[in-house]
């Protein structure tokens, strides 16, 4: 196969001559843009001209570009709303533990300031679970016969009382709460100091007064308190408001039901009393004791005073 030449390098001088003027053409255009800047306007002016043609030539890469952009946007926003959602659930896992532990923290300051008000050395308990039959109304604490615990010793929170130890283990006790439907607890109104005892109804948040006179005087939003005469609760301690008084009923007792001041159902701390009949403190004489003994002495003893 013949090779011939362009025609450009067929016409005049020879391609090697030719080659040298061009390249010497050059060398002068670049040494004098280089010290004189003599081609600046023209290359403004090429530029300018040039430019759509720029411009239309890189739109294919332009928009390669974009949809390569856009599909990788896509993907990123799609992976931090999935790590956002995940940091959100996340947030609010420990929002709720840290109200929890804020309300449990309150509570438990509550509890010491009221152990600190008592006379009765106490245990702090918390609540493992409830009871497995399910008509009784039962918690099992985490304290037991290694801890003081004994059966009879009352059980209260920061707000009042709770219920009764019943059954001790070595490391667990058991619980009975006031709303038991076997439970009972003698107490006292504090407005007129009417005594009666508050019967479980085996209902949550809810207590009864039974075998009371329809005309006895107690009231809708008094509060009862324990009247310390069975030797197991402590004089004093918050029992219950009376919620309901239905005098009119066609028994001769009045019916009256109560709501227990102590949070049964709220809490899980709870304090234990560590104390048993005999260090009970008895409750205080009736006040008509000193004047039936004074008027004997006085029959003894006619010339006293």
């Amino acid at each position: 196969m013949e090779y011939t030449p362009p025609p450009l390098f067929k016409q005049g001088a020879s391609a090697r001559a030719k080659m040298l003027f061009f390249a010497l053409i050059a060398v002068g255009l670049l040494m004098a843009d280089s010290h004189l800047k003599a081609l600046a306007a023209v290359r403004q002016v090429v530029g300018a001209a040039l430019y759509p043609l720029q411009v239309v030539a890189m739109l294919p890469r332009d928009a390669i570009f974009a949809v390569s952009d856009y599909f990788t946007s896509l993907t990123t926003l799609k992976a931090d709303n999935e790590r956002m959602r995940e940091q959100q659930v996340l947030n609010a896992q420990q929002l709720q533990q840290s109200q929890e532990l804020l309300a449990e923290n309150a509570h438990l300051r509550k509890l010491l300031a009221a152990s600190e008000r008592l006379t009765l050395k106490s245990v702090m308990s918390e609540i493992l679970y409830d009871a497995r039959d399910p008509f009784s109304r039962k918690v099992i604490i985490d304290r037991g016969s290694s801890h003081q615990i004994q059966p009879g010793q009352p059980v209260i929170d920061d707000l009042g009382v709770i219920g009764q130890v019943t059954r001790v283990f070595p490391f667990t006790s058991e619980v009975t709460l006031l709303t038991d439907k076997d439970h009972a607890i003698p107490v006292q109104v504090l407005r007129s100091g009417v005594r009666s005892v508050a019967y479980g109804r085996g209902q949550t948040g809810v207590l009864e007064l039974r075998f009371m006179a329809s005309n006895a005087d107690i009231q809708r939003g008094d509060v009862l308190l324990t009247s310390g005469i069975d030797g197991v609760y402590p004089t004093g301690l918050a029992v219950a408001t009376v919620v309901s008084v239905d005098a009119k009923t066609s028994d001769a007792f009045a019916r009256i039901l109560l709501q227990p001041t102590a949070g049964i159902a709220r809490h899980r701390q709870l304090l234990v009393l560590l104390a048993d009949a005999k260090q009970m403190p008895a409750p205080p004489p009736p006040v008509e004791a000193p004047i039936q003994t004074d008027a004997r002495k006085r029959h003894k003893d006619p010339e006293a005073p």
